[in-house]
């Protein structure tokens, strides 16, 4: 083997097995009880995936198969760290985080999303990120107020 191929290779192994860090928010790490135990569910697959890739016997191949682990183990160990498990909202005079809010935009649609942590948002679910612009705009307001939105308007019709 020449020196020039054994250069390559260990350049495209060390590019494969170091990846770059998950991004993290600097916002507060607010979770709701499901997302707390989700996170906790992430981080203990991502030391499952790394355990399994350290019983493989080729160097390479375990570095390969556990750079994605590694980072997810980092990532998750932090957010578990540093999350800050909510209790659902008692009142629904006034949204918060956590409560579910129904309202209908200007142009007559209606949509209903659930104010939930960064980790847990999924919007596809019916679900968004404290963090978000709609939920920023929303969080503090009450039944029947107008939200303006960027040129748009949200008016409030429930929470719960």
């Amino acid at each position: 083997m020449s020196v020039a191929f054994a250069k390559e290779e260990s350049a495209e192994t060390a590019s494969e097995t170091i990846l770059p860090a998950r991004p993290i928010s600097d916002r507060i790490n607010l979770v709701t009880e499901a997302g707390f135990k989700m996170l906790q569910d992430e981080l203990t697959r991502a030391q499952q995936s790394f355990e399994a890739a350290s019983a493989l016997e080729d160097v390479n191949e375990k570095r390969r198969q556990s750079a994605v682990p590694i980072r997810d183990m980092r990532y998750y160990a932090e957010r578990v760290r540093t999350a800050r498990p909510m209790s659902v909202p008692t009142s629904n005079e006034v949204i918060t985080f956590g409560h579910t809010v129904t309202f209908e935009r200007d142009d007559g649609r209606t949509q209903t999303f659930h104010i939930v942590g960064e980790d847990e948002a999924n919007p596809s679910q019916a679900s968004i990120s404290h963090g978000s612009p709609v939920a920023i705009a929303l969080i503090g307001k009450t039944v029947g107020d107008v939200v303006r939105f960027g040129e748009r308007e949200l008016e409030i019709l429930s929470i719960s």
